[in-house]
């Protein structure tokens, strides 16, 4: 039998999904979203998730907290919450190797862009991080479509920016809370998926 795949000196025992080969139990434990970009599916992810206490973060000092994000609002805007975050969702998971990092990443860029437009500025804040880009560029499309079926739907611009920046900010202090830290971490992307399922399971299976 050849030796776990990673260290190449342990007998491997179990089949390890993200890197399709054997691995052992010491490596698949230490590498488990550091050096190995998990499917969210895989078991010992799960259980690892299952046993895992979120971080314990201070509300105070999220960022943009004078953006209220308040029960009222969310259960005003519970269809447009659903739509971006799974949006987000389908969008990371389709963009290879984007783990949380970069959905933070863009969810910074996306806010800081959207406070511009609040003040009657057009400024489009871009991050250096290609893959938060990406995913940037694409949910401000999705973005764009929602607002367009809504405004062909009722005649006429129902969908506020303040309602965007809001939601923005809801799913940027998720991201926050969820994020375990880890080099190729993808919590926040695995809460996504459990809160906001996609419609097309095949989406979010990755």
């Amino acid at each position: 039998m050849s030796p776990c795949r990673v260290c190449n000196s342990r007998k491997p025992k179990r089949s390890c999904p993200g890197i399709h080969s054997d691995i052992c139990p010491q490596c698949c434990g230490s590498e488990r979203e550091v050096s190995i970009l998990c499917p969210l599916d895989c078991e010992y992810l799960l259980q690892v998730r299952m046993r895992t206490p979120l971080p314990d973060i201070d509300p105070d000092k999220f960022p943009n907290k004078d953006i209220p994000v308040t029960e009222e609002f969310l259960r005003e805007n519970e269809a447009l919450t659903v739509a971006i975050a799974r949006s987000l969702l389908e969008i990371a998971l389709e963009t290879p190797g984007a783990v949380d990092s970069d959905v933070a990443d863009a969810l910074d860029a996306m806010i800081r862009s959207w406070r511009t437009l609040q003040s009657g500025l057009i400024y489009q804040t871009t991050p250096s991080n290609p893959l938060a880009s990406l995913i940037q560029r694409k949910l401000e499309e999705r973005i764009q479509e929602f607002r367009d079926e809504e405004s062909k739907a009722t005649g006429i611009h129902a969908i506020r920016d303040a309602q965007v920046l809001g939601v923005l900010a809801f799913l940027e202090r998720m991201q926050i809370q969820q994020n375990n830290g880890l080099k190729k971490g993808r919590a926040f992307l695995s809460f996504l998926r459990t809160f906001f399922p996609a419609p097309d399971a095949r989406a979010i299976i990755t």
